[in-house]
C-alpha cells in the first residue's frame, strides 16, 4: 500500500450550526480538521496508506484530535507530543449572498512553535512514495516555515514525489515575511502545484489575468498560467489549477485544469447548487490528485477528473473530513450524480 505523508497543522474546528450567524444561539458544533490532516484522512479512505505529521499538545484536546484521524485509518505514530496548544478555528457557513466566515486563534499552538530538527525525517519517510505540504504551516511561523522546507528538502533527497499545495491565507502571513519569500523556496522542491489563482499570484509571484467574482472563467488563461509556473519552476512537472465559479455561497461552478507531463486538460464541470459545506473542498481535491496519480499514472485526464469528483462530493459533507470512498468517487466520474438511494 502506498505511503503518503503530510505534514501540518489540525485544529478544532468551532461551527455555528447549518447556516446561524456566530453565537445566534449558544451553541458551536465541535469537530477537527486542518489542510494537512484532512488529505490524510481522504486519502487513507481512498484505500492508500496516509502519515499524518503534526506537534499536539499532550493533554486531553491534543489527545481527541489524534484520535479522530487515527479512526480513519490515519498512522499518527510521528506525531511530537510538545508545548503550546491547539489551535481553533471558527467557522459560519454562508448562505445566499453572504459569504462563509473563518475566524483564526491560533497562536502558540504547537505546530507553529517547532523548529527544524524536531522530526527525523528519515525515519518518517523509509517506506514512503510521496510527501505532501500546504502554503498554511509555512505562514504561521518562521520556525514552522523553515521546518516545512526542511522537510521538502530531505523529502526530495530521499526521493519521493512532493507536492505543495499553495494555499494563500492572507489572515497569516503576519510574522515579517511575505508569501513569496517562503512559498518560492518550496515550489523549487516540488514535482507537482496545486493552487488557484489567487494562490499562484499571491504565493509565486506570477500574475494572471481573471476575475474569479464574474461567474465565469476563461480556461486559456490557466493554460498560459500552468505554463509560466513550469518555466519559472522545471523541476514542476505538473501543474492542477481548481476553478470554482462563484455564484453565491451555496451556489458555485466547480472544475480544474492540469498541466501535466503528458498534456494539458480540462475535467468534467460539475454544477454545485446546494453546498452543504464547501471548507476542505480543496484538500480533498488535493488527495483525489494524488490517489490518482499515483493509481493512472498513465491516465492524467482520468487522474484529474477523479480528483474533480472526489472534491464534488466533498461540498456535500459536513466538516472538514471528505468522507468518501473510491467506490463512490469512480462512480460519480462514471456519470452516476443522480443522488438515487443506493439500495
Amino acid at each position: 500500500m502506498d505511503r503518503i505523508v503530510t505534514f501540518g497543522e489540525i485544529m478544532l474546528r468551532l461551527k455555528s450550526p447549518e447556516h446561524e450567524r456566530f453565537f445566534q444561539q449558544p451553541r458551536l458544533e465541535s469537530t477537527f480538521g486542518g489542510g494537512e490532516a484532512n488529505v490524510a484522512v481522504s486519502l487513507s479512505l481512498l484505500g492508500k496508506q496516509g502519515v499524518f505529521v503534526t506537534a499536539l499538545p499532550a493533554n486531553p484536546i491534543g489527545d481527541a484530535a489524534m484520535a479522530e484521524v487515527r479512526r480513519y485509518g490515519v498512522d499518527t505514530q510521528f506525531i511530537k507530543r510538545a508545548k503550546g496548544r491547539v489551535g481553533i478555528y471558527f467557522v459560519e457557513n454562508g448562505a445566499m449572498q453572504r459569504p462563509s466566515a473563518v475566524v483564526y486563534d491560533r497562536d502558540y499552538s504547537s505546530i507553529s512553535l517547532v523548529n527544524p530538527g524536531d522530526f527525523d525525517w528519515k525515519a518518517v519517510f523509509a517506506g514512503a512514495k510521496w510527501f505532501h505540504v500546504t502554503g498554511i504551516t509555512p505562514a504561521l511561523t518562521q520556525s514552522a516555515a523553515d521546518s516545512a522546507i526542511e522537510a521538502v528538502r530531505a523529502a526530495k533527497g530521499l526521493g519521493l514525489t512532493v507536492s505543495v499545495d499553495l494555499n494563500y491565507r492572507k489572515k497569516l502571513w503576519n510574522y515579517g515575511k511575505k508569501a513569496p519569500e517562503v512559498m518560492r523556496e518550496l515550489a523549487r522542491h516540488a514535482d507537482v502545484i496545486i493552487a488557484n489563482e489567487e494562490d499562484i499570484q499571491k504565493c509565486l509571484g506570477i500574475e494572471a489575468k481573471v476575475d474569479v467574482t464574474s461567474g465565469s472563467l476563461d480556461t486559456a488563461v490557466y493554460k498560459d498560467l500552468a505554463g509560466q509556473v513550469k518555466k519559472e519552476f522545471p523541476n514542476v512537472s505538473a501543474v492542477a489549477v481548481t476553478l470554482r465559479e462563484s455564484k453565491s455561497a451555496d451556489r458555485n461552478g466547480w472544475s480544474a485544469a492540469l498541466s501535466g507531463k503528458t498534456g494539458f486538460y480540462l475535467s468534467k464541470h460539475y454544477g454545485l447548487d446546494d453546498i452543504v459545506d464547501r471548507v476542505g473542498g480543496g484538500d480533498s481535491f488535493s488527495a483525489g490528485l494524488i490517489f490518482g496519480l499515483l493509481e493512472f499514472p498513465s491516465d492524467e485526464e482520468y487522474a484529474l477528473n477523479f480528483a474533480v469528483a472526489a472534491s464534488a462530493l466533498k461540498h456535500s459533507i459536513p466538516g472538514d473530513f471528505n468522507l468518501t470512498t473510491r467506490d463512490q468517487v469512480e462512480a460519480l466520474c462514471k456519470g452516476d450524480g443522480s443522488g438515487r438511494v443506493q439500495r
